[in-house]
């Protein structure tokens, strides 16, 4: 079986997200912590349900709402570093991961949106 490579990107984003938001809980910033750390897990989660899905139609949902979860992540990333209340080349960094996240899977959704219309 081939390798996963939005597998196991989302995967590692997913590690990165869960020790920023360790950090973030010891701050005392539940709140973002808590929004952070729910859409940041479930890019992989759909991931990872998208591969095993029933059908070409559920695969190409999950990835969709991967997609959906990919963004909203970027956002509380831009939030967390516009706000100063962690390292802002850090939190660089994880934008940047979770635009590169973000730039696959709309590729993915694309690519499936465009088969579903050429059928």
């Amino acid at each position: 079986m081939a390798k996963s490579i939005v597998k196991q990107k989302s995967y590692d984003f997913a590690l990165r997200v869960i020790k920023l938001c360790t950090h973030l809980r010891q701050e005392k910033h539940f709140e973002i912590a808590s929004q952070l750390l729910r859409s940041g897990t479930s890019i992989g989660a759909n991931v990872e349900e998208a591969l095993a899905g029933q059908s070409r139609k559920d695969f190409f949902a999950k990835m969709c709402i991967a997609s959906k979860e990919a963004r909203e992540t970027n956002y509380w990333l831009r939030l967390i570093k516009d706000a100063g209340i962690f390292d802002k080349q850090k939190s660089q960094q994880l934008i940047e991961a979770s635009e590169e996240l973000i730039r696959i899977l709309t590729s993915i959704v694309k690519t499936g949106s465009d088969n579903e219309q050429g059928m």
